[in-house]
């Protein structure tokens, strides 16, 4: 293979060629997304092959960036390689993105989840900037002066390509705005149009790149002002961090653990110092030392981030011990790894003697492979997340460690894909009979929403504060609706107060549920007992009119009736359409 560098630029005629050759890409980038939103509006293929079209939409999007990026900096070779390469990567982690969850009837394209979507643009800038300075240098290992110069000025330019981009559409749009007050609204109407907006945006970024790549000073100036900023922010983080860990023996982890996010802020500290200090160090050359405060600054950055991210697994792993793994949790946790080696490695270039902070450059070369390496195998079936989280729930409530009662069943049922669905049917055949009810309970829920959630802890004090008075009297709650006062708790809020809430029984619906009519102030509440022995919520009432209805009043003395629907559901691939009636208020309202 042909590794030489050839920029492809010989004066003039070279700019020009390679403004044509980006456009060009832009161009085709914007045809081929506009080829899959149209094929998504019309139901074709590949919108027929959710999991195809997952894998066509991240290519699209992100391997032309490759090309606009590579040109003029690889070999036309090399570039054509890295790019199907990236491509072939990209397609797979889109595929397997989709491939892994149940899509329902009425999901939309481009069906790809923001993880996958944020992380495959993360591996592809890594992995960019991990190949062009070692082809450029025709060696494994660039030295990291190529790296950083590389990375850090492609991250420059990103942002003011995609500036530029967005102010450009903004700028159209005002034109549109400008024509329409003088009647004419061609402008508006054609930046509405999808064949004409998509192509546009992708050249304006298209040409965006080219612009910004040939005021090469320019980037290096911004670079150099944004750099030197951001480095004086570190003496904040690390007084800021230092007092935080200092203080930790004396308020105690409590309060910390207690937050539900300790992991995600500690990290989140860890990520910034990081940032900062290789804004600090920059490409480690003696014509960039920072000065001597800066300095012992970055060391004792280096130093602090041993602390922030012990306390990051530290935190991890108690909630892993306690709840076992979730998706989160698992990526959560290679994150903490790669921040693991980032605290080790920097560790040891603040104590080393010698050059200041070397050491540094080795270990971000690390963490670089290493986050790729993660990142692919975390979006692909090798770690998928989602399967992970199953298999460890799973073999938790096998093993007794979880009660079948408090077992996330939703989890499964909405939240982990394909995996998740296949251990909830094995659940459901599961010879514990108490686990298999409440799994086909799952299974039968066609939303989240369709029931009220099991609360993460059942509050047992605003269940006794409780008040309903039923009617006519005489007449008693169903044992089974007490019972459930902690779990319907949420609902039923506004019968805590000085005034008991009226419930009155209703005839059995069409399939013999017991039905419940429970009146609140401002809101009246129709509960069914579920074959799963549950009440739930099943339909609200509420004054729309804001007439200041006293329905409690209009429960006791018997002016609550009912009436039959004079509209019937639609049902539209098995889901129900409900109708929304409108309300005439009276002509005071």
């Amino acid at each position: 293979m042909d590794l030489s560098y050839d920029t492809g630029r010989s004066g003039l005629g070279g700019e020009r060629r390679l403004f044509a050759a980006r456009l060009a890409v832009g161009l085709i980038q914007g045809l081929a997304l506009y080829a899959l939103y149209f094929a998504g509006e019309h139901g074709l293929w590949p919108r027929t092959q959710p999991a195809a079209f997952g894998a066509l939409a991240l290519a699209a999007g992100y391997a032309p960036v490759v090309v606009l990026a590579g040109a003029g900096r690889l070999s036309r070779r090399t570039l054509t390689v890295w790019t199907a390469v990236a491509a072939v990567v990209l397609a797979l982690m889109g595929w397997h993105d989709v491939d892994r969850r149940v899509l329902d009837s009425w999901t939309q394209p481009p069906f790809l989840s923001f993880p996958t979507l944020a992380s495959g643009a993360a591996v592809l800038f890594i992995a960019h900037h991990l190949i062009v300075p070692a082809v450029r240098n025709r060696r494994r290992i660039a030295p990291y002066a190529d790296y950083f110069d590389t990375a850090w000025k492609a991250g420059v330019q990103l942002a003011m390509s995609l500036a530029f981009t967005g102010a450009f559409w903004l700028l159209l749009h005002l034109g549109g705005s400008l024509f329409r007050v003088i009647g004419i609204d061609a402008l508006g109407r054609l930046l509405g149009e999808a064949w004409f907006a998509i192509p546009v945006l992708s050249l304006a970024f298209a040409t965006a790149v080219q612009l910004t790549d040939v005021r090469d000073g320019l980037i290096r100036g911004v670079r150099t002002v944004a750099l030197m900023l951001l480095s004086w922010l570190l003496p904040v983080i690390v007084v800021l961090a230092a007092g935080f860990l200092l203080a930790l023996p004396f308020t105690g982890l409590e309060g910390l653990w207690g937050t539900r996010r300790a992991t995600a802020l500690v990290l989140s500290a860890a990520g910034t110092l990081i940032v900062l200090i290789n804004t600090a160090y920059q490409d480690g050359r003696p014509d960039n030392l920072p000065p001597t405060a800066l300095c012992w600054t970055v060391r004792a950055g280096g130093v602090l981030l041993v602390p922030l991210v012990g306390l990051a697994f530290w935190g991890l792993m108690l909630r892993i011990g306690q709840h076992g793994l979730t998706p989160d949790r698992i990526i959560a946790l290679a994150c903490a790894l790669v921040g693991a080696v980032y605290a080790v490695g920097y560790l040891l270039a603040a104590v080393r003697r010698g050059e200041w902070m070397q050491p540094l450059e080795r270990t971000n070369l690390a963490a670089a492979v290493l986050s790729v390496g993660l990142i692919l195998a975390l979006f692909s079936p090798l770690l998928d997340p989602a399967r992970l989280a199953v298999a460890d729930q799973v073999a938790r409530l096998d093993r007794g460690a979880m009660k079948a009662a408090a077992f996330d069943y939703d989890f499964l049922r909405f939240d982990s894909g394909r995996a998740g669905r296949a251990a909830l049917d094995r659940l459901a055949r599961s010879d514990d009979a108490e686990v298999a009810r409440l799994a086909k309970a799952a299974q039968a829920d066609r939303s989240r929403y369709s029931r009220i959630p099991r609360p993460e802890k059942v509050d047992t004090e605003a269940a006794a504060n409780v008040k309903i008075e039923t009617l006519p009297q005489g007449a008693a709650l169903p044992d089974s609706f007490k019972d459930q006062f902690p779990r319907l708790s949420p609902v039923l809020q506004g019968c805590t107060g000085d005034r008991a809430c009226v419930a009155r029984a209703l005839p059995p619906a069409e399939d013999g549920r017991q039905r419940l009519l429970v009146t609140a102030p401002g809101e009246a509440m129709l509960f069914r007992h579920d074959e799963n022995g549950e009440w739930n919520e099943w339909v609200k009432y509420t004054d729309d009119c804001n007439t200041n209805l006293d329905l409690i009043a209009a429960a006791r003395e018997g002016r609550i009736e009912t009436r039959a629907a004079r509209f019937p559901d639609l049902v539209i691939n098995g889901r129900p359409l409900s109708a929304q009636i409108g309300v005439t208020c009276p002509d005071d309202r």
